[in-house]
């Protein structure tokens, strides 16, 4: 069975991080600083930062926060970290080690609404917060890609790779809850229905998981295998991500199929590999930049503390791949393999 190659265990909250520097940011919301004496190269000398993810299983979250910590010290900052271990609730409650501290400036990275009280209140304290793949009325900043651009272009590649014709089952866990999986989704299909009227989504969708998601993607997908025989579903397409995708080609190839095509947004090192294989059923992603993401974000801290303008949200193009050539060039491209 085929695994992700890039499991690890989690991080420990980094509480013991030195905090002789933290300086108690004044009170009033989102309004910045005036930048008057702050080193324009250094802009984060003498602050902590929180930086508070989701969890580090998964390639993307691993880049961003890296990104980040990588970005918040490069700036003279002394970042203070916290792993929700894919757990929403308990990347929640880590935002109050922030509270607790005094941070001068948090960065959130993914996380659901349960989170959103929790910057509320560090946005009341006076502590600017900024998102990465998190928007919030609380956040000065979200830095995300451009996920409706990334969700059409997904779209037409779905579109073409099915001949303009046929019936896809979507995995759909989180479109209602995350805002950016909801603008992912809703831009793939609705270049779907404009351009390739003749595709067909079945109904009901799909949920995956969040924790495990590869395994619990492969065990429905074999049973809606059994369901739709063959010819009956062309393509299985996970909306938001694309480790579920990982299971689901699992199971397409354990039950020897070579009709289903599959198609998800994200790709990572793991799954670029998975469609550079030949044969590969997995037909189309969407390439993002998750250390650029959350590098303009710690940038966007660094700006802040400068007085300069932040705008309340910076886009990251995304990279379309279609196919295993494809898949291998942009693999290549951003450095994944030689």
């Amino acid at each position: 069975m085929r695994k992700s190659l890039f499991a690890l265990p989690a991080l420990v909250v980094a509480a013991g991080l030195a905090l002789a520097g933290c300086t108690t940011v004044s009170s009033g919301g989102d309004a910045a600083p005036n930048g008057d004496g702050v080193d324009p190269n250094q802009p984060l000398a003498g602050k902590t930062i929180g930086i508070a993810v989701v969890g580090t299983q998964h390639f993307w979250d691993r880049e961003a926060f890296q990104g980040a910590v990588d970005e918040v010290t490069k700036l003279g900052g002394t970042p203070l970290t916290t792993d929700g271990n894919r757990d929403n609730t308990l990347h929640a409650q880590n935002h109050d080690i922030f509270l607790a501290q005094n941070v001068d400036a948090v960065i959130t990275i993914l996380g659901d609404a349960s989170v959103d009280p929790k910057l509320q209140q560090l946005h009341d304290a006076g502590i600017p917060v900024f998102g990465v793949d998190h928007a919030s009325e609380y956040a000065v900043n979200n830095a995300q890609s451009d996920n409706q651009v990334g969700g059409t272009a997904l779209g037409k590649i779905t579109g073409e790779a099915l001949g303009g014709e046929g019936n896809i089952a979507v995995f759909n866990a989180f479109g209602s809850s995350l805002s950016f999986c909801g603008e992912r989704y809703d831009a793939w299909k609705n270049e779907l229905s404009t351009n390739y009227p003749n595709i067909t989504l079945i109904e009901p969708e799909l949920a995956e998981q969040f924790a495990n998601a590869p395994d619990d993607a492969r065990q429905q997908t074999l049973a809606l295998l059994e369901k739709y025989p063959v010819g009956t579903i062309q393509d299985i397409h996970v909306a938001c991500w694309d480790q579920p995708a990982i299971g689901v080609v699992q199971a397409i190839e354990d039950s020897g199929r070579t009709d289903v095509k599959v198609t998800a947004f994200d790709a990572g090192p793991d799954t670029l590999e998975i469609m550079s294989e030949p044969n590969s059923p997995f037909v189309g992603n969407i390439a993002q930049l998750p250390r650029k993401i959350a590098t303009i974000s710690a940038d966007n801290v660094g700006k802040y503390f400068l007085g300069e303008e932040v705008e309340k949200v910076s886009y990251v193009d995304t990279i379309p791949v279609a196919g295993p050539d494809e898949a291998k060039k942009v693999s290549k491209e951003l450095g994944y393999t030689q």
